[in-house]
């Protein structure tokens, strides 16, 4: 069963965490997303790059480096303050989610002993 329209939410977040850092263009978020085991096509991706940017979250430039251009993206102040509101959801959603679970480091302990 595919599940891809759970991690939505998740990618538009990876995609802003990234633009609030440093400038991000489509392939190497494409890369950096692939890292984290979404398979993200640009057909995916630069949709939600613009969307991300109709809702003023972020903006983009067209950049030249040597013969070719790409369009670089880069969270607006409203990017920003959005993706802070958003990590405090996130966190309190994750603290809920994990709540009855034990914590990792203890679970590795247990099976490293005899």
């Amino acid at each position: 069963m595919d599940h891809k329209h759970l991690y939505a939410g998740l990618i538009r977040l990876h995609v802003l965490h990234h633009a609030v850092k440093e400038p991000i263009y489509g392939l190497a978020m494409i890369e950096e997303l692939q890292r984290h085991g979404y398979k993200i096509s640009a057909g995916t991706l630069y949709p939600i790059l613009h969307g991300l940017e109709r809702k003023g979250y972020l903006t983009s430039t067209e950049e030249r480096s040597g013969g070719s251009a790409r369009r670089v993206y880069r969270a607006t102040p409203a990017g920003a303050e959005a993706f802070s509101a958003a990590k405090l959801k996130v966190r309190e959603l994750f603290g809920e989610l994990f709540e009855d679970e034990e914590p990792l480091s203890s679970t590795f302990e247990e099976r490293k002993r005899p």
